[in-house]
């Protein structure tokens, strides 16, 4: 009789063992299966984070191209907005009267998410950062802080917010177009002898590149904001002479120039700070005549032989604006206005009005009469750096954060 009871204890204490291992593999199962899912649901939320992040990092990128090729322009407007929407040209919405409106350059039918189709938050942005008094921040390498509103580089700010199923990331960057090393020695510098007559002015002061187009003489003064020191007028390994109404301003003044100085230019690379190769790849390809109006970078030349100032160029009047490297002579005639550099090999005449804010160099052949007509030189580092940006420069980053 006992020993039945005992059989039967212990077929119960097997049974409920068996059930309680049962019962932990049973837990066990469970818990293994959850924690598979939720490594799943991990692994594809970090997946979509990261391709999130991706799409935001390509429309910093469609952003910074636009700004490259001047769809979006350097114009230093401190209210500009440029949207770049997710749509086909001729469907981008109408903005305000400080705003540029574009459709993205992505091709058709391969659409990132990194833009919407209409106005809000999440639209890819490009504006300039401005300070607490709405005016542009610059960036100056050689300036303590950096960070300033006199001078250097105008800063864009871009923001791009990547959208992947319900995983947001939100990128802002800041870039600017890359300062060139420009070594000027004045306003206008010749490797021959300057004869300043007729009604010429030139001046050494650093004006503001917002000085407006025929500004010279005593309404001069106003802009003369500019961040650089002053040069001379006027920068000569030979002789300067001056005369009729003609007036030089700049250190030393009086005189307002410089004479039988040594050390002009090897060519147009060293006032740029480059290499010669690096310059004539930078130039590009060498124009045998006039581009009009001439506004960007280029290189005249008549025969494609660097440096042998054998062409013969003219402007017989309009607005320029960039760099203009003349391998030969040039002649201004008429009503012409120029923003940036000029390197002339040759001669240069003057025989109509002429008016340029920035820079002139002249390697010359023979005297340069400064001028036959009314010349207006004015040095201005602002507007030889926001010319070459503009046509010629690169960007670069200078900071990078995930709003």
């Amino acid at each position: 009789m006992l020993r039945r009871e005992s059989v039967r204890n212990e077929r119960g204490v097997a049974l409920v063992m068996a059930l309680l291992v049962l019962l932990v593999l049973s837990l066990l199962s469970a818990a293994l299966m959850m924690s598979v899912n939720t490594e799943t649901l991990i692994a594809g939320h970090s997946q979509r984070e990261t391709q999130a992040l991706n799409t935001a990092e390509a429309g910093l990128a469609e952003a910074v191209a636009r700004l490259r090729v001047g769809d979006i322009p350097n114009n230093l407007n401190a209210n500009m907005n440029a949207y770049i929407f997710n749509t086909a040209p001729g469907s981008v919405p109408v903005l305000g009267a400080n705003d540029i409106a574009l459709a993205t350059a992505q091709p058709a039918g391969q659409w990132l998410n990194y833009s919407k189709a209409t106005p809000g938050p999440d639209v890819l942005n490009v504006h300039y950062r401005t300070n607490d008094a709405g005016v542009i921040l610059k960036y100056d390498p050689t300036l303590n802080p950096k960070i300033q509103a006199g001078s250097g580089s105008a800063i864009f700010v871009i923001t791009s917010t990547g959208y992947q199923g319900k995983d947001v990331r939100r990128l802002q960057e800041e870039v600017i177009q890359k300062p060139f090393n420009v070594n000027v020695k004045a306003a206008l510098a010749a490797n021959v002898g300057i004869n300043f007559s007729g009604n010429s002015y030139t001046c050494g002061h650093d004006h503001s590149w917002q000085t407006p187009a025929g500004t010279r003489d005593a309404a001069c003064v106003p802009w003369e904001t500019g961040p650089k020191s002053p040069l001379p007028g006027g920068w000569s390994t030979g002789t300067v002479t001056s005369g009729g109404s003609s007036t030089q301003r700049g250190p030393p003044d009086p005189p307002g120039y410089v004479q039988s100085q040594t050390g002009f230019y090897a060519g147009p690379w060293q006032a740029l700070g480059m290499t010669q190769a690096e310059f004539f790849q930078w130039v590009g390809a060498p124009l045998g005549s006039e581009p009009n109006p001439p506004r960007g970078v280029y290189y005249l030349d008549n025969n494609g032989v660097q440096g042998d100032g054998t062409g013969s160029f003219a402007y017989h009047g309009g607005d320029g604006e960039g760099m203009l490297y003349v391998d030969g002579d040039l002649t201004i005639n008429g009503n012409f206005t120029y923003r940036g550099l000029i390197y002339v090999e040759g001669d240069t005449k003057i025989n109509g009005t002429f008016w340029c804010l920035g820079g002139m160099i002249v390697k010359g052949k023979t005297t340069i009469k400064q001028a036959n007509g009314s010349a207006g030189l004015l040095y201005s580092s602002e507007a030889i750096q926001q010319a070459l940006q503009k046509y010629g420069g690169s960007l670069v980053a200078i900071s990078w954060k995930e709003l």
